[in-house]
Order: structure tokens, then C-alpha cells, then sequence
């Protein structure tokens, strides 16, 4: 067995480490807040973090209200710029806590009178020690290259900064997430039998809107970085601005379907794909029968879940479906060629 299926089933536990052992972090945070609100948010990250911090710039700017920007890391890195950060908070995201850039994103930001926080899974890295405060996930040691329990990790400290900000979700709810990602771990023997379906693909494309658009990247990131396929991301929006004309009835899409305020749009995108592709597998839940019909697959986990908490448990069937995949094709997801577990760029 893959490391990375291992890590994939220890999501419930770290969730919950995250959430109980970093709460009165977040509740000093919150009072923070309450007593010097930032007018802008900005979040610094790259690769798996990357996608987190696009989650966390959905959620932050729906529950806050703040305005929320992601840093392009090379404006400090090669340009050398200068930012005025007053009233600024500044959060940089980081698995290891020693990616070199943002670090740096993160150190400027604090000279420049920014706010500082760093997420990440090290208690002893350089991030860890860099910011104003640190929000670590309790993952546990993270030994395959392909993250997947340090990215539910992310997206969870990613709510509850949404909280300490100010946002109304109720802390029940958080609790929830869990035992939602064990239900979605329930799906695995299903998501094992499919993957051999797909053992030949090459090419697909991954959808998502809303909340769930960072999975589409994320997803679509676990295929390319452990099983060699090219896996284009979009919303539905974004590809039916032209990259649709690419679907041709063997190309793939993978599509997040939740109910709720996306799926209008998501239907028609639905309609479109029905009639252009043999392979559309949808990832979705009970709550929203209506995603089913003759021509798409779906990985349904087996509980009606608010869209709102729906990321989360909702990667978790992307996450082994790459896992089983790279098997399928004989490749080994905890050590993808040409990658390492720590990036350093600058």
C-alpha cells in the first residue's frame, strides 16, 4: 500500500487535531481582529498551498466581506518591489514551512506593517517562526510527495481564520467536517473499482465553480503529478469561454457537483459535456439527485452536505481516485519523477 493512501485515510484524525488543538489560537486571533480589522487580505503559497490559499480567498471574501488578493511571489523575489502592507493582513501557507518564496512574501510583508500569520505542518520551520502568529496543522509527518492530508488540513485552518475574522459559521459546523471526510473515505472500494476504467487516459479535464473551484486545480494536480496525465482545470464559466471546444467524445471530465448556488450553472456545463463526451464522472453527494442521469458516473458520497462544508470531504474521492490510478498505470504516487517534497524557488 501507498504511503499516500495512507495519509489520504488519516484525514478524519488530523482534521479533528487541527480543529480542537489550534482553537485557542484562533479564539486570540478573533479578539485580534475584533480589536484592529484589516482592510485587505492577501495569501501567499505555491503548488498544493496554492490551491488551499484559492479556497481560503472564495470562503474569506463570502463570510468577511474583506477583500482578498493572492501575492505573486516574484514581485519580491525578482523584482525587488515594495508594498505598502498597513492594515493588511498577510498569510502565507506552506506545507514544510521552508518554501523560500513565500517566506519571503510573508517577512516583507511584516517589515511593511502587515499582520502576519503562517500555516503550515512544521511547529519547528522557518514559518512556523517567521510570522505575528502561526496556525499549524496537526497532520502528523507528511512522507509522500503528493500532499493530501496536509491540503485538508489548510482548507480547515483556512475556516477557522474565516471565524476568527469574524465570519458567521458556527463552530457544530466545523466540527462536522470529520466525519464527513469519513464518510467520503467510505467511497473507496468504489473509486477503486473505477480507476481501471481509466487506466489508459492521457488527457481529461477537471470543473469546478464556486467553493469547490480550488479542488478542480487540486484534483487535477494529484492526476498530473502522479499519474503523467494532463489534466486541464477550469470553471464552468471559464470553459465555456472556448476551452470547450477541446472535449471530443474520449476526453475526460471530472466535474464538482454540489447543490446549492453553483449548480445552476454547473447543469448547463453538464448539458453542454453530455453531448460532446462519453466520460463525465461527477463527484457530489445526497443532496443532489438531480446530477445523475444515464451518460455520467458519479462518486456520491452517501450524506447530504451543505455546500459550504462540501470541500473538504469532497477532494477525498480526487485524492484516491489519483491514488488508484497511478497504481493502475504502474506508478508509485509517493515518489513522482522529478519531484521532492520541498520546492525551493525564488
Amino acid at each position: 500500500m501507498s504511503k499516500m493512501l495512507e495519509e489520504i485515510r488519516q484525514q478524519p484524525e488530523a482534521l479533528a487535531k487541527t480543529l480542537q488543538q489550534e482553537w485557542k489560537g484562533i479564539e486570540q486571533l478573533r479578539r485580534q481582529f475584533e480589536a484592529y480589522p484589516p482592510r485587505l487580505i492577501v495569501l501567499a503559497a505555491r503548488g498544493t498551498s496554492d490551491n488551499a490559499a484559492q479556497f481560503g480567498r472564495y470562503l474569506l471574501e463570502m463570510l468577511t466581506g474583506i477583500p482578498v488578493s493572492l501575492a505573486a511571489p516574484s514581485i519580491h523575489t525578482l523584482y525587488n518591489a515594495r508594498l505598502d502592507y498597513e492594515d493588511t493582513l498577510v498569510v502565507a501557507i506552506s506545507q514544510s514551512g521552508e518554501s523560500t518564496d513565500t517566506n519571503l512574501v510573508l517577512e516583507r510583508a511584516k517589515e511593511s506593517g502587515a499582520f502576519t500569520i503562517g500555516v503550515t505542518n512544521e511547529s519547528g520551520s522557518t514559518l512556523a517562526k517567521l510570522g505575528h502568529a502561526t496556525i499549524l496543522v496537526r497532520a502528523g509527518k507528511e512522507k509522500s510527495v503528493a500532499a493530501t492530508k496536509t491540503y485538508t488540513g489548510q482548507l480547515m485552518a483556512m475556516y477557522m481564520l474565516a471565524w476568527a475574522l469574524g465570519a458567521k459559521i458556527d463552530r457544530k459546523d466545523l466540527d462536522r467536517l470529520p466525519a464527513l471526510a469519513e464518510k467520503a473515505l467510505k467511497l473507496e472500494p468504489q473509486v477503486a473499482a473505477m480507476a481501471g476504467r481509466y487506466r489508459f487516459m492521457q488527457h481529461s479535464v477537471v470543473v469546478g465553480r464556486g467553493l469547490n473551484y480550488a479542488n478542480a486545480f487540486e484534483f487535477a494536480l494529484k492526476m498530473m503529478e502522479t499519474c503523467y496525465v494532463i489534466a486541464e482545470r477550469f470553471s464552468s464559466a471559464d470553459l465555456l469561454h472556448g476551452p470547450i471546444a477541446m472535449v471530443d467524445p474520449h476526453f475526460p471530465a471530472f466535474v464538482f457537483a454540489p447543490s446549492g448556488p453553483t449548480w445552476e450553472s454547473m447543469s448547463q456545463l453538464l448539458a453542454r459535456i453530455d453531448s460532446t463526451t462519453h466520460e463525465t464522472l461527477l463527484i457530489t453527494d445526497k443532496s443532489n439527485p438531480d446530477a445523475y442521469n444515464s451518460k455520467r458516473r458519479a462518486f456520491r458520497i452517501p450524506v447530504a452536505i451543505p455546500e459550504l462544508l462540501a470541500p473538504i470531504p469532497y477532494i477525498i474521492p480526487g485524492q484516491l481516485f489519483a491514488a488508484y490510478l497511478a497504481a493502475e498505470k504502474g506508478f508509485n504516487p509517493d515518489q513522482p519523477r522529478s519531484l521532492t517534497k520541498v520546492t525551493l524557488t525564488l
